[in-house]
């Protein structure tokens, strides 16, 4: 055989179909997949389709089908060999020569599948025996019944230590095969090899085909040295690189578009019976490259779910580490953080599948997983520390291979150390509260009155002062945000917070929007005492100039006839607007620092877009049609 199934599979693991197809059809993602027009006819719209979890293309205008050594050779003439030849080297694969010991190497690892599949029949059949009782009361305890022993093939090992050893050779399975499998424990000070698996719930581990290629055992007596015992590598089974349910996961996991990694071979069958089929487990392993690789294949952003404890933790911020490096555009993984002390099997158990959906719906993003990692139990209350906890996390960020990806990285990271920054003492509405933690009526934030900051005699006479006082103009935005909260009073209650925590850039709208809080704190909520508290409070000309301010189409929102559900929308859309604004600017300013650093022109691209990007939020806000806008 020129080329064994195992070559091919792991030329196929280490290239995705889309890659291969890709420099030759302009493919677009399609939901979990891609598509295109067809490589073989000539057509107007895609009918082309590609599935990296499922592994194949396939074209409905010609009904062609197959994987990328067939695509190779339809589009480009090759042959097989040629096809994998190619291939190969693209993939880094080393191709065996064409040798009979080749041959004898694939039919014999044919030969320890048939060990494996012969040792699983023994170990179903002991459970279902009567030496299986003392197993089968501990998985009924567990609630895993005769239906869930069939589905996972569950087993036993008698305490025997012989039992299976004599069964294998009662078969005419030579010695030599049984340990090589993994299946006996043997060496040159043990003259008589033993069963390695001994008085244990067995849980067979399967290759993607669904071939048994090892097991994993639990122990039943609570004083053995090890609880879980796994198979140790040989041929067919190599820890790191293989997932507990990979081949029963697959398809739910391209149907539902996600895949789940748990810790446990009990947890992926708790969270399966409780609706989550797209569920797998590293093998008592903290997740691997490899294994990670694989998930990536099933899904672009696998969710891990550990254990609620320390050590789940733990295992989710090694994940990390391993996952930066290989992040791309589009892939990426979240975390699903259980109770303290839960673990998968636990929730599903005792919340059923509602529990366990509250639980994937909260999963965060890995970013929020980092910045949870480097700032926990972590005091930022000096520059000192918070700058290490800056080149700490841009350190991490440098593991990022992808270029683009790590901008946006650093642009995140940059937008939170930001809000870790000591509020500016000036004449904006920064704190959230006084001092001494107490609020106003209506549970309003209570702020001590502060001064605005002025200038001296002498630099207000300044021609440069008054040049940069006169230039100075208000936005538009910031004018109608302030000006129709100062009108409609009403609106206040759900917008007073976010109106405390906005940067307002002019001085102006950051003294009538704190006057306006201090007036709400206060308990003013008619339109006319309110206007008059903020009077008294001296915002009166400010008012004035930022209603001069807001553009003609929106002051419309400041009339007490206009209806107050059309003002909230306008307010929550300049809000919103005024949010993505000060992101843009934040991210505008990390560019700014890499283009400092890398005059590249990958650098100089960055902040081009943000600039479009801003123009083109201005270019909205112009455009949007207003309330009797003209």
């Amino acid at each position: 055989m020129r080329f064994p199934p195992s070559i091919l599979d792991e030329i196929r693991a280490r290239l995705p179909v889309s890659a291969v197809v890709g420099r030759r059809v302009k493919l677009q993602k399609a939901g979990r997949e891609w598509k295109g027009l067809s490589p073989f006819n000539a057509e107007k719209t895609p009918s082309f389709f590609v599935n990296d979890q499922k592994g194949f293309y396939h074209d409905f205008s010609s009904g062609r089908h197959g994987d990328i050594f067939r695509f190779l050779m339809e589009v480009e003439g090759l042959s097989f060999p040629e096809a994998v030849e190619r291939l190969a080297a693209e993939a880094g694969v080393i191709l065996p020569k064409v040798s009979e010991e080749a041959v004898r190497q694939e039919e014999h690892r044919k030969g320890l599948h048939e060990v494996m599949a012969l040792a699983q029949e023994f170990f179903r059949s002991r459970l279902a025996g009567r030496e299986g009782a003392k197993a089968r009361t501990y998985l009924e305890g567990r609630d895993l019944g005769p239906s869930v022993q069939e589905a996972f093939g569950l087993g036993y090992a008698p305490a025997d230590r012989h039992a299976l050893r004599d069964h294998l050779a009662g078969k005419n399975v030579p010695l030599d095969a049984i340990i090589e499998a993994g299946l006996l424990i043997a060496g040159d000070d043990i003259p008589v090899p033993y069963d390695r698996f001994r008085d244990r719930v067995m849980f067979p581990i399967a290759d993607a085909r669904g071939r048994i290629i090892a097991f994993g055992g639990r122990a039943l007596e609570k004083d053995v040295p090890a609880k879980y015992l796994n198979s140790p590598d040989t041929p067919l089974f190599h820890k790191g690189e293989v997932l507990y349910n990979h081949h029963l996961a697959r398809k739910p996991a391209h149907d539902r578009g996600t895949v789940i990694a748990v810790e446990g071979y009990v947890d992926v069958i708790g969270m399966t019976r409780a609706g989550f089929p797209n569920v797998v487990a590293p093998l008592g392993t903290a997740l691997t490259e490899q294994q990670l690789g694989l998930l990536w294949r099933m899904a672009d952003e696998p969710i891990l779910c550990f254990d609620g404890d320390k050590a789940g933790r733990r295992a989710a911020y090694r994940a990390v580490d391993v996952a930066l490096p290989h992040l791309q555009p589009g892939k990426s993984l979240r975390f699903a953080l259980l109770p303290e002390g839960q673990d998968p099997d636990d929730l599903a158990r005792s919340g059923g599948s509602r529990a366990v959906s509250e639980v994937l719906d909260r999963a965060l993003p890995l970013v929020d997983l980092l910045w949870a990692r480097e700032t926990e139990e972590r005091a930022l209350d000096t520059p000192e520390r918070r700058a290490a906890l800056e080149r700490d996390l841009r350190e991490k960020l440098n593991a990022v291979k992808d270029e683009s990806l790590r901008r946006h990285y650093r642009a995140e990271i940059d937008s939170r150390l930001s809000t870790l920054m000591p509020a500016p003492a000036r004449g904006g509405y920064r704190e959230r509260g006084r001092p001494d933690g107490r609020r106003g009526r209506n549970g309003a934030p209570e702020d001590r009155r502060r001064e605005p900051l002025r200038a001296s005699p002498g630099l207000a006479r300044s021609p440069l002062f008054a040049r940069a006082a006169a230039s100075s103009t208000i936005s538009p935005r910031e004018a109608l945000i302030v000006a129709v909260l100062s009108h409609r009073p009403e609106l206040l209650p759900a917008h007073a917070d976010l109106l405390a925590e906005i940067d307002f850039e002019h001085a102006d709208t950051r003294e009538l929007a704190r006057a306006a809080l201090d007036a709400f704190a206060s308990g003013e909520d008619d339109p006319t005492t309110f206007r008059s508290a903020l009077e008294r409070a001296g915002a009166g000309p400010a008012m004035e100039r930022i209603e001069r301010a807001v553009r003609p189409g929106d002051r419309r929102c400041l009339s007490a006839d206009a209806p107050v559900s059309d003002v909230a929308g306008v307010l929550r859309q300049a809000m919103t607007l005024h949010r993505r604004a000060l992101t843009l600017h934040n991210e505008l300013r990390a560019a700014e620092r890499a283009l400092a650093e890398d005059d590249s022109e990958a650098n100089l691209a960055w902040i081009r877009d943000l600039r479009l990007q801003l123009s083109a939020l201005d270019g909205m806000e112009a455009d949007k049609d207003r309330i009797g806008g003209n």
